[in-house]
């Protein structure tokens, strides 16, 4: 039985640096995470766009970013359980110490003395297109994820959705590809100002009140009729792939049965990002506390707050402060 000093569910962004940081502070690192490889959201659905909005990058490609934090965080070498879930989770005392016991869907056990979940938003899939004729395109030019982004290179593209994905996905593309139109059933836009204000002054045809009412094509997209739904007009347009961005449905799985505390799908934790639970922290999009914001560049000061109060929860001789990371020694 290996006992970690913390055990962190989640190798997205957060995770990754939450990782990193324990290993500055000095902990015994395990990371668990249910895909197969690190990264998170960053590599499993947008590795090819932008993001703009972490600190010291006034823009990276989102596996560009993984690969940095991944490099970062395996210095200290964490033990890594990949393409694993954790199903259960409870405090034991061994040898008069309380510590976690954790099990997974690969009937593994895991010992840890503290525990951070930083698993953002859980389980995901995407929200598809409600026509009959959309899961034969499915991969034939209906694409809810973009892995290959030289796919759509000279290509007409269809995005629909009027959200930040759908917005964002029109302004990294717009150069790559021959023709673009975004569809929008509302006139009113949920993403960032600036970015509307871009999107409109682009090469994009915006058409708002409309929606795809029909796809046509072979073994592959060819044609999409889309309708306005304020005039009844229809419009066939032709294509050769449609981005829809309709969201996520998200499944927190057994982690509602934790006895953690839970406000809708996300865990409450004070100021020191440790729930009701002591010795169990979480932080980035799966965590919530007045004032919240769920944004990549929060949940990283969210998981440095997590990683050094674990520190004091297992040592209470340790300090909550560590000191600058430029006066310490560093593995590389």
């Amino acid at each position: 039985m290996e006992i970690f000093d913390i055990t962190i569910i989640g190798a997205g962004p957060v995770g990754l640096f939450s990782a990193y940081y324990a290993g500055l502070r000095g902990m015994k690192i395990k990371l668990i995470d249910t895909f197969l490889e690190l990264g998170g959201q960053l590599t499993a659905l947008y590795p090819e766009k932008y993001i703009y909005d972490v600190a010291g990058f006034p823009k990276i490609l989102a596996r560009d970013l993984a690969a940095n934090l991944i490099e970062q965080a395996m210095q200290y070498h964490p033990t890594l359980c990949l393409n694993e879930h954790v199903i259960s989770v409870r405090k034991v005392d061994k040898g008069g110490n309380s510590v976690f016991h954790l099990t997974t869907d690969r009937q593994s056990d895991h010992w840890t003395r503290s525990l951070l979940i930083t698993a953002g938003v859980g389980s995901f899939a995407p929200k598809k297109l409600e026509l009959p004729e959309a899961a034969h395109y499915e991969g034939k030019g209906i694409l809810y994820f973009i892995h290959d982004i030289h796919l759509l290179e000279g290509k007409k593209l269809l995005i629909v959705g009027g959200g930040d994905s759908a917005i964002d996905w029109a302004l990294n593309l717009i150069d790559r590809v021959e023709s673009m139109t975004l569809i929008h059933r509302r006139d009113q836009f949920r993403a960032h100002d600036d970015n509307v204000k871009k999107l409109y002054s682009s090469r994009v045809a915006v058409k708002t009140f409309s929606e795809i009412r029909h796809i046509y094509g072979g073994e592959h997209i060819e044609r999409a009729t889309i309708i306005n739904t304020k005039t009844g007009v229809e419009e066939t347009l032709d294509i050769d792939f449609i981005l829809p961005n309709f969201g996520f449905i998200v499944n927190i799985g057994p982690l509602k049965d934790w006895g953690l505390e839970m406000e809708r799908n996300d865990i409450k934790v004070n100021r020191t990002m440790e729930t009701n639970i002591p010795g169990i922290f979480a932080a980035g999009d799966i965590a919530t506390y007045a004032g919240k914001l769920k944004l990549i560049a929060t949940g990283f000061g969210e998981g440095v707050i997590a990683v050094n109060s674990a520190k004091v929860s297992i040592d209470p001789r340790a300090k909550y402060f560590p000191g600058h990371s430029s006066a310490k020694k560093h593995p590389l």
